[in-house]
């Protein structure tokens, strides 16, 4: 009997090694997505940054598939030269198995003809996994601002990319907690702990706000 509830105690002890190492290797794989895209990007490595994307993936208008989005990003790239992605926060919410979303900030310099520009934006990134490998299902940037290097990144209006109208940007439309504190409102109670859930407690089944559409026309939210 003894040694019947040890071999049960040894199997239990067994799943929950082999679940947290899953969970492990499945955050390790997801970050390295976003490095991987962030150095594709600056390489011009269009082959190598559409692998990171599932096959079918949404690229909008209508479009599917990695060949479609590899257009997407060539004639968005083609709208800089150099440029220079510098990944920081990256949170990741696992809702399954194969299925995970995530936030991952970054800051992002361009040469644009006679301009130095930075950016600072948010990704809003849904994660799959297919034949055991994590890839992007889609992903979106939300960005505080955009502005040459000379322009101070001050006032409502932030985007301020060269040639473009001047616009808000809607950074912080997906958050609800920013109007809460500001505005005086109702603040929503919140009980977890931890980083577990934090992807879906900060945007709460929020809508991203449209990509800025004359940089990457091809984005949705899937």
């Amino acid at each position: 009997m003894a040694a019947t509830i040890c071999a049960r105690d040894g199997d239990r002890m067994t799943g929950d090694i082999i679940a947290r190492l899953g969970r492990i290797e499945a955050i390790e794989a997801i970050r390295q997505l976003a490095f991987g895209y962030a150095l594709c990007v600056d390489a011009r490595d269009l082959d190598a940054l559409v692998s990171l994307y599932v096959d079918d993936v949404r690229v909008g208008e209508g479009k599917q598939g990695r060949p479609a989005l590899r257009e997407t990003f060539d004639a968005a790239l083609r709208q800089f030269t150099t440029s220079a992605h510098h990944v920081t926060n990256h949170l990741i919410e696992l809702l399954g198995p194969d299925d995970a979303i995530g936030l991952v900030s970054c800051r992002i310099e361009h040469e644009v003809g006679p301009d130095w520009v930075t950016a600072s934006l948010l990704y809003h990134d849904r994660y799959a996994r297919r034949n055991g490998i994590w890839l992007f299902r889609g992903r979106v940037q939300a960005r505080l601002y955009a502005t040459a290097q000379d322009d101070p990144r001050v006032g409502p209006a932030k985007m301020r990319w060269p040639g473009a109208p001047v616009a808000e940007t809607g950074f912080y439309d997906p958050w609800p907690s920013w109007a809460e504190y500001w505005d005086g409102g109702t603040r929503t109670a919140w009980n977890g702990e931890g980083a577990d859930l934090l992807v879906s407690r900060l945007r709460r089944g929020t809508r991203l706000p449209p990509p800025p559409r004359y940089i990457f026309r091809g984005q949705t939210e899937e």
